[in-house]
């Protein structure tokens, strides 16, 4: 699993410690950011479902749409997830097992 460093903004804040990445057990790109001071956890997790941004375009695409603005994405980032994600992958568990995805 990739995991790189980026600037994550919406109007009213910044991350700059959020994370993007590529999941190959799940075959999706994803992006954690806004940490919650009490749990811990991000606020905002996209990427949590099998196959939920198959591309990074989609992804990006969501972000958008949410309000979200990324700093830091360089086209070598791109160029390492993107060659992650070219890798073929196996089949998960569930998937191997037949059990229900969503």
């Amino acid at each position: 699993m990739s995991r790189y460093a980026i600037t994550l903004r919406t109007d009213a804040a910044t991350d700059d410690n959020a994370v993007i990445g590529y999941d190959p057990p799940l075959r999706t790109y994803f992006i954690q950011g806004f940490e919650d001071p009490k749990t811990e956890q991000p606020v905002l997790w996209l990427g949590t479902q099998l196959e939920q941004y198959p591309t990074l375009q989609t992804l990006l695409a969501d972000l958008d749409a949410r309000g979200y603005q990324l700093d830091g994405l360089t086209a070598a980032i791109k160029a390492d997830m993107g060659a992650e994600a070219s890798r073929p992958s196996s089949p998960s568990l569930v998937e191997r097992y037949g059990w229900p995805l969503r």
